[in-house]
């Protein structure tokens, strides 16, 4: 499994899910996950799955500029890195982002997301 192929076809998927059903994203991660937005942690599936519902805007479009991986640990996990500019309904002009890790670990043939960290980058 290479691991690029992998981390492409994760972020693809994980956009087009956040673009289009934010609640879908709960299924990417476990009750251990944590994801950190903006400075402030979140734990567990359901905390991170209402943290992104409940962000103040309805429609937004991410365009993806990089994505880097790297393999983690003897588990097979991987660490990836992603960034972009997030386009919200209404707005003029898109905002820049950095999701500067996924930490994606395997699961029953799959992966899950074990840590999570967002960061918008303002100029």
């Amino acid at each position: 499994m290479d691991p690029d192929t992998v981390a492409k076809a994760f972020v693809e998927h994980y956009y087009s899910t956040f673009d289009t059903n934010r609640a879908g994203l709960v299924g990417l991660y476990q009750d251990g996950s944590m994801l950190t937005f903006e400075g402030q942690k979140i734990q567990g599936a359901q905390n991170i799955a209402a943290k992104l519902t409940s962000l103040p805007f309805e429609q937004c479009k991410h365009s993806i500029t990089t994505v880097d991986c790297q393999p983690s640990g003897p588990a097979g996990g991987m660490v990836v890195f992603v960034s972009g500019n997030l386009q919200l309904a209404g707005e003029q002009h898109p905002l820049k982002f950095s999701q500067v890790m996924f930490h994606l670990m395997p699961t029953q043939g799959s992966f899950f997301v074990f840590n999570d960290i967002f960061r918008l980058n303002y100029a």
